[in-house]
């Protein structure tokens, strides 16, 4: 599985931003998915994660009521909807890919993303 994340940018505080993460291969349906971030200096974060039919959902409490995670199967496409954006969210977001139904463990996911920088200014 390749995954290719886009939809980063700078955006003011308050602002919204969609990501995209498309993924390549037959077996998307297959992988439960997830969004990661890395700030500057910080731990890698699980953000959010959607089971394989996209019944299923998990966030982080730093982002529940702003972010939503979506998927669309027929387009191989996971997405990251951020409203309300603040400046701590401000960091590298990372997609990935897990044989797991639905995956709220790094170590869980086998596969990665290359990521894309968000910005948000205060």
């Amino acid at each position: 599985v390749q995954l290719q994340a886009s939809g980063g940018g700078l955006v003011q505080a308050g602002g919204s931003l969609r990501l995209s993460c498309a993924a390549s291969g037959r077996t998307f349906s297959s992988n439960g998915m997830g969004w990661f971030r890395q700030a500057p200096g910080k731990e890698r974060e699980l953000v959010a994660a959607i089971s394989r039919s996209g019944g299923s959902r998990y966030y982080a409490d730093s982002v529940k009521g702003r972010f939503t995670i979506s998927r669309d199967n027929a387009k191989n496409t996971v997405y990251l909807q951020m409203n309300s954006l603040k400046p701590e969210d401000t960091a590298i977001y990372y997609c990935a890919a897990s044989a797991h139904e639905i995956a709220t463990m790094g170590d869980w996911y086998d596969y990665w993303g290359q990521g894309t920088q968000v910005t948000v200014s205060s």
